[in-house]
């Protein structure tokens, strides 16, 4: 139970998007998504209710291929990504189910989600403005201390099991929410936060900017 931030209207009002992506990091370019998950929590009764959940595979750029240690640690092959959808089409469906604002994104190293979804913006443009929550520095400010603030290792500390299919994007989007629970707790309980301000100035990250578009070239006139 968090009855302090239930309490504040700003925190009541949002919905919080627990959001994950597994990619490809192929050598010199940014990651690629070849899978994202999202759980939508919101403040009912005193707690936070799942309202919604959306899942998908994401077929990555023809150039960037499935090498033997993304299978080995993720799962996905590449024969299952052969007939799935682009990003493009993906993250325009994922954002147009952001239809009832206010939302919190949260995450597990929130940037690297922030600069997945800024490169993808054009497609998502809802997703893309929304502020994000940071468990990692969550953590650091509820639970100060730890030896570690991987997910493995807050997974550990609250006695919460580790999913099956971990590292997977759904999976790991159910860890991280009820990581994110068991935070909001221990930090209301500790006096670390009240309002969803506060959280704000804990661990919020705002949205990255998109790339910049090259510019064209211009006629030379001398």
């Amino acid at each position: 139970m968090v009855d302090l931030l239930m309490s504040d209207p700003r925190f009541a009002a949002t919905t919080f998007v627990v959001i994950d992506f597994e990619g490809l990091t192929p050598a010199g370019r940014p990651a690629e998504p070849i899978e994202v998950a999202a759980l939508a929590l919101r403040p009912q009764g005193g707690r936070l209710v799942e309202i919604g959940r959306f899942e998908e595979l994401i077929q990555p750029p023809a150039d960037v291929p499935v090498t033997t240690r993304d299978v080995q640690l993720k799962g996905i092959t590449q024969t299952m990504l052969s007939s799935t959808a682009p990003a493009a089409e993906v993250m325009a469906r994922l954002d147009g189910r952001l239809t009832t604002p206010p939302y919190r994104l949260v995450a597990h190293h929130a940037s690297t989600e922030a600069g997945i979804i800024a490169r993808q913006a054009e497609h998502c443009p809802r997703l893309a403005a929304i502020p994000l929550l940071d468990t990692v520095r969550l953590a650091k400010t509820a639970v100060p201390g730890l030896s570690s603030y991987r997910l493995d290792s807050l997974l550990a500390y609250y006695g919460i099991p580790q999913p099956a299919g971990r590292h997977r994007a759904m999976p790991d989007v159910e860890a991280t929410a009820q990581v994110l629970i068991r935070l909001l707790e221990d930090g209301e309980r500790n006096s670390r936060w009240r309002t969803l301000l506060e959280l704000d100035m804990a661990a919020g990250l705002q949205p990255k900017q998109p790339p910049a578009a090259p510019e064209s070239e211009q006629p030379c006139l001398f």
